[in-house]
């Protein structure tokens, strides 16, 4: 017994702890647990500038900010409650229970389930940072369509760059989800055995990436 946990002790290489634990963690529920953390961090900062929208509208006439500044509240208020609180939530919850509730060790792609949470805090970085940039946040509304997405500075292509890379991350996790239901279910579990919240994200994931491609068409025919 002496020898057998030497032998274990010479070749434990050990598990990272702390803050390297959650970066480099390719486990589905600390991946879970980080977007649902991420989400409620997100729904806090929206929540803000939904309050400072409210306290404005609280009275006729102009009370608190600027013009300018409230149209950049709308439209931030918007980006970041859509795609930084209510879609990362709902891959954190996916990430916790469609591989238990299928009898699935992890997801299908640990290292890219990682990869796409960590493109969440990037992307939200610049979003919130176009705030501080000459001209301050985009203006146009959360659609971001013409014209009034042409008349933003540098801020308007921040947040068109941080929507490329939320896209991404949503994409890489949908892939990974629809991997993960059609090829690692428990033996015995068909596609009719499934529970009710493991098929809402096999179609909401094929939705997601039939989307992207349907979207890159579209960028493609209009060039």
């Amino acid at each position: 017994m002496e020898a057998t946990h030497a032998h274990d002790h010479g070749h434990d290489h050990g598990h990272p702890t702390g803050l390297m634990r959650w970066i480099t963690t390719t486990n589905h529920k600390d991946i879970g647990t980080l977007y649902l953390w991420f989400s409620f961090i997100m729904f806090l900062t929206g929540g803000t500038l939904a309050l400072l929208i409210r306290a404005e509208l609280f009275e006729p006439g102009l009370q608190i900010v600027q013009p300018e500044f409230f149209n950049q509240l709308t439209t931030m208020h918007g980006l970041i409650m859509i795609f930084g609180a209510i879609m990362p939530g709902f891959v954190g919850f996916a990430n916790w229970q469609v591989p238990m509730m299928i009898g699935a060790p992890d997801m299908a792609f640990p290292r890219m389930n990682n990869w796409s949470f960590w493109l969440l805090p990037v992307a939200a970085s610049l979003l919130i940072g176009s705030f501080f940039v000459p001209g301050g946040a985009p203006a146009g509304g959360w659609t971001m369509y013409p014209p009034l997405s042409l008349q933003g500075g540098i801020s308007q292509d921040m947040a068109i760059f941080a929507i490329h890379i939320l896209g991404i991350s949503s994409i890489m996790g949908a892939i990974n989800i629809v991997t993960t239901i059609l090829n690692m279910r428990a033996p015995g579990m068909t596609l009719m055995k499934m529970p009710l919240f493991v098929w809402t994200w096999l179609i909401t994931a094929y939705l997601l990436i039939g989307d992207a491609g349907a979207g890159g068409r579209g960028d493609y025919a209009a060039h």
